[in-house]
């Protein structure tokens, strides 16, 4: 690793209507580093990378690259100074090509003459050097999360940037992918570019990190190198406390069947799918990416036209056509992809928390605002939701607070079978041991829950038996007395 001081971010300072974002906060990056930036969802991370690449202005604070003071204003003065930034929620255009997103805003050609040959020419270069298996004149849209998040990867490499900052790049992409991505960032250390990584997967650290700076709520705590610390170490440091107990489950007997599913198919990716849920139980959805799983949960939602199958709720049989109809019958989904499925950006937090349950407030043309105000509260404190007030928009959250609004809107329709897809993706380790506590609790009282999680040890130690599936089809269920990392990749792999 080179000692070349790149980049310094010196005394940034930060606020949004009277909060304080970002208090006096310095960060340095070495050329040839890979640097990870650490904190809980409300620290201040995203913040920090959106003054870094042009999106907000500093109130206070000056940006040095190469020991020169530069002036950051826009998107454009970052990307000159040689600033890419691959976000957390994916920025891509869905009815555009690859080709079109990549080479968005410097396209081949001029005025109205684009050169579509020669740019997706340049494409599927890019495309083939990175090794992603993707045509350049694909739509976007018709494309994986986790293809997508690759897509945005080789965009930011494009620029030959020698800043590339990566708000968790590994969140929707698989174990194969996610070698390659660590492959590549090696390979651009080595030339020189420094690279500030934020993830909450404590794992990748010592994998793929050299030094960790941490963040917490809008304050710098310190920076360690990572081969002279430890993850209990920088859970204190991220809380402000240590986690005595990260999951909290506590295994229970549990009820009589409350959810039986025989033969689902959705006639495309999901292909004969059984399983069933008892009252009072966590059931785990394990595989890997392509595996089928989101796929299943939204044909029994309601959400996937012509899926077939049958479905018993406390052993009737019943027929779910659409998402109302699974809701009045006990049923919430927690969306894989808050951003396109979960959330209404422009909307403030109580919006968004209460849109499902507005009949309980609403009569007529008659609001009691009261109740709405109460109802919003209560899942604000039982998520431990960071918002400055309820009528914030929640598009001005961090990724892990917007899922706690997501987690509480569903909690307030008082299911009797919570489906979970990804709940912790994009979360903070203090975060995620506060929705497990939850979890914990909601079993307890006799909620069952249906959980699809890509991180093997979440799965393993918060579910009472694990499903595993496989290119559409289950291929095996455990039991959390004989369930392994090992014997769920020999099921997922199948």
């Amino acid at each position: 690793m080179s000692k070349n001081v790149l980049l310094e971010m010196k005394h940034i300072h930060k606020r949004f209507a009277g909060v304080h974002a970002l208090n006096d906060i310095s960060l340095e990056l070495h050329a040839g580093e890979v640097h990870a930036l650490l904190g809980e969802n409300g620290a201040g991370k995203s913040t920090l990378i959106k003054v870094l690449g042009g999106i907000y202005s500093a109130d206070e604070g000056e940006i040095w690259i190469d020991g020169k003071k530069v002036e950051i204003k826009g998107v454009k003065d970052a990307q000159d100074n040689g600033i890419a930034i691959i976000h957390q929620e994916l920025v891509l255009v869905p009815h555009m090509t690859v080709a079109e997103n990549i080479f968005l805003g410097r396209e081949f050609g001029s005025g109205f003459l684009i050169n579509r040959a020669k740019m997706n020419e340049e494409a599927q270069k890019l495309l083939d050097a990175n090794q992603v298996h993707i045509k350049a004149d694909t739509l976007v849209g018709k494309l994986t999360i986790a293809q997508q998040q690759m897509v945005e990867i080789v965009k930011a490499i494009s620029y030959n940037s020698r800043i590339l900052v990566m708000d968790e790049p590994t969140s929707s992409i698989a174990d194969k992918e996610v070698e390659f991505l660590f492959e590549t960032m090696r390979k651009l250390a080595k030339q020189g570019v420094g690279i500030i990584y934020i993830s909450h997967k404590m794992s990748e650290l010592e994998e793929i990190c050299d030094r960790v700076t941490v963040m917490r709520d809008g304050e710098y705590v310190g920076t360690k190198v990572v081969k002279e610390t430890n993850k209990d170490e920088l859970i204190a440091m991220m809380v402000g406390r240590e986690l005595t107990s990260y999951y909290t489950r506590e295994y229970q007997e549990p009820g009589e069947e409350i959810l039986r599913c025989e033969h689902i198919s959705d006639g495309n990716m999901v292909r004969d799918v059984s399983f069933n849920l008892h009252k009072g139980e966590i059931i785990g959805f394990a595989g890997l990416v392509g595996a089928g799983r989101s796929e299943t949960m939204k044909a029994i939602f309601g959400l996937t036209k012509g899926a077939k199958g049958d479905i018993y709720l406390k052993g009737k049989k019943t027929k779910i056509s659409s998402p109302v109809e699974a809701m009045k019958n006990g049923i919430a989904l927690v969306p894989e992809n808050r951003k396109e499925e979960g959330l209404y950006k422009v909307q403030s937090v109580r919006f968004n928390m209460t849109i499902e349950i507005m009949d309980q407030f609403i009569k007529g043309i008659r609001v009691n605002e009261k109740k709405e105000i109460e109802i919003t509260q209560k899942y604000i404190d039982m998520m431990s939701t960071k918002t400055p007030t309820q009528l914030q928009k929640i598009g001005n959250l961090s990724g892990g607070n917007q899922q706690k609004v997501i987690i509480g809107r569903w909690l307030a329709t008082n299911p009797d079978v919570l489906i979970m897809d990804e709940p912790t993706r994009g979360v903070d380790v203090g975060a995620k041991s506060e929705i497990y506590v939850i979890m914990n609790e909601l079993v307890k009282k006799g909620m069952s829950i249906i959980m699809i999680s890509s991180e093997l040890p979440e799965i393993i130690n918060m579910s009472d038996r694990i499903y595993v599936m496989s290119e559409g089809r289950v291929t095996g269920c455990l039991s959390h007395e004989e369930v392994t990392q090992e014997a769920v990749m020999q099921l997922a792999a199948k």
